[in-house]
């Protein structure tokens, strides 16, 4: 009962109020009718020096209650209620599935990023963690997206699942490091495109699945995409690129590519090309973009525009469940009506 009184938030019929303006017209009405005398007497002046009793002092109160109860009234008809407000999210995000390459000549080549300079490898995992979890900057990160991490040599690893959870993938990304074994330090971009895909569109079924059985609509696929970073040719696995791109095509899966070329020569290395016309024969197929970049700062600034590109939409319903407390002003009514009605007939009657 109290937290009904206490936990009001608005009256839907205010206007109801307007009806207390005539409590004291009927207050003045009343008074005026007791005070009229009921019967005459002669002589009064011994009446005046006794002294009133308890019942002639609470004359006053059944008109009080009258009074009260027809405030608890229009309170009541003015329909008090209290609000719940909640927000539903619903996002249109977007399934990112970022591919690393994590070849023996991304460690042995170098370039630089912010002035200094690193390998490649070092420098694609910065700009990759800043585009994941934002750089407070320019980069806000990706919040409510799918992102996945696939990492590959001469095979294709996943590193982490696709996932609306970014912390792992961060976690262990800053671990990633070119293979030991020099059989494993080959480029496998056709396998890393193959998983990608399968990965997503895994993704994809297990969501449309999840949503069937528990009937929620929260999170709604916007599209799928790759990110493919490398800085070398398809020397290793056992899927085609193209024939990869063709799939994820089909699959309505976009990839965007990502060459680095050019860097610092290390003494006694030989300088790793990008096969450009692969990597853009990949990302024309599948409706995605080819970028080459000469620079870790100039890789910050491809990944800049990827993140304008697939921007994740979050709607945010406002909904308010009102409840009707006017109960308790009722009872509070009906309660001084029916103690008015006692006391008017019994202790406190007048007569005549």
């Amino acid at each position: 009962m109290i937290d009904a009184l206490t936990s009001i938030d608005r009256f839907a019929w205010p206007w109801a109020f307007a009806a207390l303006a005539l409590l004291p017209v009927l207050s003045l009405l009343w008074m005026r009718r007791s005070h009229r005398p009921s019967a005459l007497y002669s002589a009064t002046q011994h009446a005046r020096r006794a002294a009133p009793s308890l019942r002639v002092r609470l004359a006053w109160l059944p008109a009080a209650l009258r009074l009260l109860c027809l405030s608890l009234l229009i309170t009541a008809l003015a329909r008090p209620q209290s609000s719940d407000d909640r927000t539903k999210s619903t996002t249109e995000g977007i399934a990112l599935q970022l591919v690393l390459d994590r070849s023996g000549s991304m460690e042995e080549e170098e370039t630089i990023i912010d002035g200094q300079r690193v390998d490649r490898l070092e420098a694609a995992k910065a700009v990759l963690a800043e585009f994941v979890g934002g750089n407070g900057d320019d980069l806000e990160g990706r919040e409510g997206d799918l992102i996945g991490l696939i990492a590959f040599g001469s095979y294709a690893d996943t590193i982490t699942p696709l996932a609306r959870e970014h912390g792992p993938l961060l976690e262990l990304l800053a671990q990633i490091e070119a293979p030991l074994i020099r059989e494993e330090r080959g480029t496998a971009i056709g396998d890393a495109i193959a998983l990608a895909t399968a990965r997503l569109k895994r993704a994809e079924d297990e969501l449309a699945r999840r949503q069937a059985d528990e009937g929620n609509d929260a999170f709604e696929l916007k599209s799928k995409a790759v990110v493919l970073l490398t800085d070398g040719e398809n020397t290793a696995g056992t899927e085609d690129p193209r024939a990869a791109a063709a799939l994820a095509k089909e699959l309505g899966v976009r990839i965007y590519c990502i060459g680095i070329r050019g860097g610092v020569r290390r003494m006694f290395m030989q300088m790793q090309q990008i096969d450009e016309g692969l990597l853009t024969d990949i990302a024309e197929a599948t409706g995605g973009r080819f970028w080459a970049v000469d620079s870790g700062d100039q890789l910050r600034e491809i990944y800049r525009e990827i993140d304008s590109l697939e921007k994740t939409t979050i709607q945010l319903d406002e909904l308010t469940d009102y409840r009707e407390r006017f109960t308790p002003w009722a009872l509070g009514a009906l309660a001084c009506l029916c103690l008015e009605t006692l006391l008017s007939a019994t202790w406190l009657r007048r007569l005549p």
